[in-house]
């Protein structure tokens, strides 16, 4: 592993292979505070295992607004921290705009659930129309009564099925 310094970036690199890279931050006043600066996609692994971390790590209070959308929705949820955590680490196998645009997709939708998101991930990879066909239906397709609910045949069928018996 290698780190090349470069006057506004630096450079990790592994066996050839560009691993990260960052803007440089050189502040020259000693007089005010140091500044950490946070990449979140650096923290994806980690929030794996522990995904209560994402509520307040530090690194993920600068995501992208689609993300933190998302996020504020689904920690309502029980379950919502690895349900986001599955969803941001989508970012570790696919380009992080068409994860983006995915989560962007179910907000605007008003379906903001892992299973929604991933759905429109996949759709958006594998190049298939988002939107369905319009479909018009026929004006002989309409509900024109509205079939009432009547227990009382079930009732009849679950006699006949137990010989006349109740089971209890």
């Amino acid at each position: 592993m290698s780190l090349h310094i470069y006057p506004e970036r630096l450079v990790i690199a592994a066996e050839g292979q560009i691993l990260c890279e960052h803007t440089r931050r050189i502040d020259r006043s000693h007089h005010l505070p140091t500044r950490t600066t946070y990449d979140w996609r650096h923290y994806l692994t980690v929030i794996q295992r522990k995904p209560g971390a994402l509520r307040n790590g530090a690194p993920f209070a600068e995501l992208p607004q689609a993300f933190r959308q998302l996020q504020e929705q689904m920690l309502k949820r029980p379950g919502g921290d690895r349900e986001m955590v599955d969803i941001l680490a989508r970012v570790l196998h696919h380009d992080e705009q068409v994860v983006l645009t995915a989560v962007a997709l179910a907000l605007s939708e008003g379906v903001a659930t892992k299973i929604h998101v991933l759905n429109t991930l996949h759709q958006l990879i594998d190049g298939k129309s988002i939107n369905g066909p319009t479909v018009d239906a026929p004006q002989a397709l309409l509900l024109r009564r509205e079939p009432k609910a009547d227990v009382g045949r079930y009732d009849h069928l679950r006699a006949r099925s137990t010989g006349g018996r109740h089971a209890s």
